[in-house]
């Protein structure tokens, strides 16, 4: 009787991975594709992609058919079933931060702008402090323009250069200080 049920348990003893496993796999590595697919050329290369892999993701981004878009993303898939794919997953994470990070920088540019544009040149001068670099009597003129250009309702001009100006300062500050956090 032993021996019996020895022999049916390896009868039932199934290898490898069930279907369903191995279809979640394709489908997780597909989605995998499509991320690759919403990124820009710039964070691609910054990915240090295999040159097929590259170069279907850039196909797959020029795409506009739904069938061909999807059977682009199946042979993503399949080119990601052949690849380590943590390290690919690890720069999306970092690249996303790093866009977190953009996007939280895009708002306190925006927080300044608009106080400056509100409450004056005490805003102004509350910015120059903390950021010395800044050039007052550029954020001064470029608030007064871009009042005047409200006042008469004409295009915001003005507002979108002390944004501009805003970010690039505020880019070469962040920038400067993760190359001193690499130093240490």
């Amino acid at each position: 009787m032993e021996d019996l049920e020895i022999e049916e348990d390896e009868y039932f003893n199934v290898r490898g991975p069930s279907k369903s496993s191995r279809k979640r796999e394709s489908s997780a590595l597909q989605d995998l594709g499509e991320d690759l697919m919403a990124l820009s050329r710039d964070q691609l290369t910054k990915l240090d992609l295999p040159e097929a892999l590259f170069e279907a993701v850039r196909i797959g981004q020029s795409i506009t058919a739904h069938g061909g878009l999807q059977r682009q993303r199946k042979f993503i898939g399949k080119l990601l079933r052949n690849l380590d794919v943590e390290p690919i997953k690890a720069g999306l994470v970092a690249l996303k931060g790093e866009s977190a990070e953009l996007v939280r920088l895009q708002h306190q540019c925006e927080r300044w702008r608009d106080r400056m544009l509100f409450e004056g040149d005490g805003v102004v001068n509350e910015f120059v402090g903390k950021h010395p670099r800044a050039e007052r009597q550029k954020l001064r003129q470029w608030v007064r323009d871009a009042n005047r250009e409200h006042a008469a309702g004409q295009p915001p001009r003005a507002a979108r250069l002390l944004f501009r100006y805003l970010r690039d300062l505020l880019l070469v500050e962040a920038n400067e200080l993760i190359e001193l956090a690499g130093e240490d």
